[in-house]
């Protein structure tokens, strides 16, 4: 599906990917329904836009059904109809063990990263169903692909994302809804500080680890370029692809290398 003309709907549309999403979506002509909790970073994402009548802004907690519900009147409003949707929203939990983790820290990440895109995709699912050619992309995680200790409970719900899309693909094949999930590794973006989770030991020089990390530029235009072809599934990042062939040839010496890596930080 070509961008030109087209009207997304984008969650996380205010910092990182999701607002890269946005403006690449922009760039390439398409008409854009910006979603995300903080009106301030919508605003920002506004300004970096430019002066355009193709972009909205709509500040909506996608953990609330309700709110979702009434966003797809607002959007419909506003752009007459729906061809794609981007669901990019999600936080990161504190680096720390599932032992250490309260019942409430584990539901938030849960609400935001599952429950935000199970409400979104309900809710604009008819919208898409009703186009000649749509999109529904769905933003995992590198974690959703081998288990992160410190990260249980956001990779359980980026493993649930990831289920949920490809049981999506498998109920819409040969319907005019092409459904792709992504999978990114390390992006640069400030998810962390955004979620309230800083990690651990990272000092004021982050320059060293930022260069391993792939740009949300980058990611965005992977994305981008899965609402164009359609792909059943996208690994953003060598870090992201190599995981995902190592999780499929040897599952437990996947585990323990990720938690080699990982036992600095939880120290």
């Amino acid at each position: 599906m070509e961008v030109q003309g087209r009207v997304f709907v984008v969650t996380g549309g205010g910092n990182g990917i999701g607002r890269e999403v946005v403006l690449a979506l922009l760039n390439q002509g398409g008409r854009v329904a910006a979603v995300d909790l903080r009106e301030d970073a919508l605003a920002e994402t506004a300004r970096l836009a430019g002066a355009t009548d193709r972009l909205t802004l709509h500040t909506v907690d996608v953990s609330d059904q309700a709110a979702v519900s009434a966003l797809v009147g607002e959007v419909v409003a506003a752009h007459g109809h729906v061809d794609g949707l981007i669901n990019v929203a999600g936080i990161i939990q504190k680096f720390v063990k599932v032992a250490d983790l309260t019942h409430a820290e584990i539901e938030k990440v849960m609400s935001v990263n599952f429950w935000g895109v199970v409400n979104m995709t309900t809710a604009f699912l008819p919208q898409l169903q009703a186009r000649p050619a749509a999109s529904l992309v769905n933003v995992s995680s590198m974690g959703a692909l081998a288990p992160v200790p410190g990260q249980a409970a956001y990779g359980a719900s980026k493993a649930a994302v990831k289920l949920f899309t490809e049981a999506l693909y498998a109920e819409l094949r040969g319907t005019s809804v092409a459904v792709t999930v992504v999978f990114p590794g390390g992006v640069a973006t400030g998810i962390a500080e955004n979620s309230g989770s800083a990690i651990p030991g990272a000092g004021a020089d982050t320059s060293a680890m930022e260069s391993s990390l792939t740009k949300p530029t980058d990611a965005a235009a992977k994305i981008v370029d899965a609402v164009r072809t359609g792909p059943y599934r996208v690994c953003i990042g060598s870090d992201a692809g190599m995981l995902d062939r190592l999780w499929r040839l040897a599952p437990r010496r996947a585990t323990e290398l990720v938690a080699k890596k990982m036992a600095q930080l939880l120290a």
